[in-house]
């Protein structure tokens, strides 16, 4: 059953035991199953795990984006903290309320991971940037178009009242995703969803688009959920972080915690995947198997099956429980039950 407790002062938003299913031919998928975790004020999060983690779709369901065919179980809690001091349960929201069109992009926004298929090919970076201000905010279009360029002109966007006039196909890759950036940012919200908002970049870039984040938090003092599949990513912009796997947590902690002191198997094989100057010629290391399908959901620890230290009787049986290792750090795993403190 949800936690539903008031939302803490410290907390921009609280999710309690979040359970998301999609009704298919095949059956009935469980892609998120009973998750919790919190983003503070002003503080990043960064959830990390390998494509089919559940992710996205945890993210989405914040801002009520899934598909149609989509369920979010009744015992589920998502609550933000709106600007007025509001607090909303989100999954009690419905689908075209006038309250969550205003949570939804005013308050809350996101940033996809290809900014290409999110602009319309047919109006200007400009046109739509202020639309997009328009509908948030109490201004007239000459205000929303200064808001535009000023907003273009933070992210690092070079005469941006130039690329104020330029259609998206006319853009590089990194100036479309810094464009992207200043649509979110537009509108002052408290959260951004930022989910992959660097894997279609080339390195350099990336590094940019990290560092530009970092200084527009600390400038707007927003909160952040990073989504990535890179712990190496993660590490520079996160101060705490989630590991996800086929739906389930399986640890969380400090970003240092994690990063220095990785407990779950998982964790470890996707930090030994990272490539390192100190192995330039070596093989990269990889997690043998492949992500099981949401259909025949492993019983047990949903990673026994790729796990190099499963314990066959015990991992194959039961989740692990919790296991407090610090006041921050916590892990799923049975190789550290008997350490609970």
């Amino acid at each position: 059953m949800a936690n539903t407790k008031e939302i803490t002062k410290d907390n921009l938003l609280e999710v309690r035991n979040l359970k998301i299913s999609f009704k298919t031919d095949e059956g009935i998928i469980t892609a998120v199953d009973g998750i919790d975790f919190s983003v503070k004020h002003g503080q990043t999060l960064g959830i990390v795990g390998e494509s089919g983690s559940g992710k996205s779709v945890s993210t989405w369901s914040i801002m009520r984006l899934l598909p149609k065919n989509s369920i979010i179980d009744k015992g589920s809690s998502i609550q933000f903290h709106r600007k007025s001091g509001k607090v909303v349960e989100m999954t009690k929201l419905k689908a075209n309320s006038r309250e969550l069109r205003k949570i939804r992009g005013g308050e809350v926004a996101l940033i996809f991971q290809e900014p290409m298929s999110s602009f319309s090919p047919v109006y200007t970076i400009g046109n739509q940037i202020v639309e997009a201000v328009l509908q948030h905010r109490d201004v007239s279009k000459e205000e929303a178009e200064e808001i535009a360029v000023d907003m273009l002109d933070r992210v690092g966007i070079s005469n941006p009242r130039q690329r104020f006039r330029q259609y998206p196909f006319e853009l590089s890759g990194g100036m479309r995703q810094r464009a992207m950036i200043a649509v979110a940012l537009s509108m002052n919200p408290s959260l951004l969803i930022a989910d992959e908002p660097t894997t279609s970049l080339d390195v350099t870039i990336q590094a940019q688009i990290l560092e530009l984040m970092n200084e527009l938090q600390e400038e707007l003092g927003m909160s952040i959920i990073f989504i990535t599949h890179n712990l190496g990513v993660i590490a520079q912009v996160a101060d705490e972080i989630e590991v996800m796997y086929l739906g389930k947590i399986l640890e969380r902690g400090k970003t240092k915690e994690i990063i220095q002191q990785p407990q779950h198997p998982y964790t470890q094989a996707l930090l030994e995947a990272i490539p390192r100057l100190d192995r330039l010629g070596e093989r990269l290391t990889a997690i043998s198997g492949d992500i099981p399908s949401p259909l025949s959901r492993p019983v047990g620890c949903p990673f026994y099956t790729r796990c190099e230290k499963v314990m066959p009787g015990i991992c194959d049986i039961e989740m692990p429980k919790p296991t407090q290792l610090s006041e921050t750090h916590t892990v799923y795993c049975f190789l550290h039950e008997e350490k609970d403190v």
